[in-house]
């Protein structure tokens, strides 16, 4: 155990990590802070401090997807800069490759695993085929943003506009607030 003599007081770490502990899982099960601090006895600002000094983001979790894209690292690029958490671009020959190189059990395996990530992102942005666009809605319950890269089959990278990519970033930011 850690203790700290502050002037006349004794302080206990493990009793001030006990209790954050208990203040971040109970609003993190959707207590207010209001009820956090009733029940532990501390003041709501102190709640409202403590989350803001350890937030790391605020708003939605984002996520990229697309192929075949022609600009890719342009693409990539604006989506890292906006603060996208997830991205994967691929151009026809990638997706060819990404495909042939596997069993069928491992594309199996790594598609499901892929579908999971995803859903686990609150926005996606979809770039792709409109039957792409469609599969994607179909197996993915968040929000779906999808940019049209024209009718399935897609044989040909194709290029994605970063302006309306930065607009649609800018749109789901200010959606947050």
């Amino acid at each position: 155990m850690n203790f700290y003599r502050v002037q006349d007081k004794i302080i206990s770490r493990q009793k001030i990590d006990v209790t954050i502990t208990r203040i971040l899982e109970m609003r993190s099960r959707g207590f207010s802070q209001q009820e956090v601090a009733d029940r532990l006895s501390v003041d709501r600002t102190f709640i409202s401090r403590l989350e803001g000094l350890g937030e790391l983001r605020k708003g939605q979790s984002i996520a990229a997807v697309g192929f075949p894209v022609l600009n890719k690292e342009e693409i990539r690029e604006v989506l890292e800069k906006e603060g996208v958490d997830f991205i994967l671009l691929m151009t026809e020959q990638e997706r060819t490759a990404f495909v042939r190189d596997k069993s069928g059990v491992q594309l199996l395996n790594e598609l499901m695993d892929l579908i999971g990530k995803f859903r686990s992102y609150d926005v996606v942005i979809c770039m792709g085929s409109d039957a792409r666009l469609k599969l994607v809605r179909g197996l993915l319950d968040n929000e779906i943003i999808g940019i049209e890269l024209g009718e399935s089959p897609l044989t040909e990278d194709k290029w994605v506009d970063p302006a309306q990519l930065k607009k649609i970033l800018h749109t789901i930011k200010a959606a947050r607030k």
